[in-house]
């Protein structure tokens, strides 16, 4: 693994995504082991993208626009129940005895689901991996598949990192109505925000 690729893979994976936002949601609204539930949904979300690439599936989504538009617009609309879900849950972020949560595993697919439903990811793969991959290199797929692997790791880490701040945040956040309503709000308006990026984005 080169400097440069590691370099790159953090910036990338610190910036502020639906992942992260949805890490922190759930930290907040739930604590550390959900947030760790949460990280571990959006890491195993990015693996179909790692695969399409090394397989050449990204090549499909490139070359024909039907798939890349309805892959797309799923997304999209994902994207916008989560906005849905999480504006209209006015129990998000209260804590209470005997308060129903979700299940673990449903907070792991969700993530999960966010990755999984943005193409762009793949094609990011595609056009990312390739770059660290010497010409001559022997076996390429194994590679991609280090890298694709390293990748996640590092995602892993640090939005684990960032599930434990939003739990440490936690009781101040929640003890306070109003910064929970206006928290509430935001993640719901930034995931619609996210929606309309990939919307009108192109490939």
């Amino acid at each position: 693994m080169s400097v440069e690729f590691f370099i790159t893979s953090l910036v990338l994976v610190l910036l502020p995504g639906s992942g992260v936002l949805y890490t922190l949601a759930s930290g907040l609204s739930q604590g550390w082991k959900t947030s760790i539930w949460a990280a571990l949904g959006c890491t195993f979300g990015i693996v179909p993208a790692i695969v399409a690439s090394v397989t050449g599936l990204a090549a499909l989504l490139h070359s024909s626009a039907l798939a890349f538009e309805a892959l797309r617009y799923i997304g999209v609309l994902y994207l916008l129940y989560m906005a849905q879900a999480i504006w209209r849950d006015r129990s998000m972020m209260v804590i209470e005895e005997n308060m129903p949560s979700k299940s673990n595993v449903t907070v792991a697919i969700n993530g999960c689901l966010l990755n999984i439903l943005n193409p762009k990811l793949t094609l990011f793969f595609l056009a990312f991996l390739p770059q660290f991959i010497p010409a001559d290199a022997p076996d390429t797929t194994s590679r991609m598949i280090l890298l694709g692997s390293i990748f996640m790791a590092m995602t892993f880490v640090i939005f684990v990192g960032y599930g434990m701040f939003a739990a440490l945040a936690r009781r101040y956040v929640l003890t306070r109505p109003n910064v929970m309503v206006w928290l509430r709000r935001s993640i719901a308006g930034i995931f619609v925000v996210l929606s309309a990026r990939l919307a009108f984005s192109s490939r």
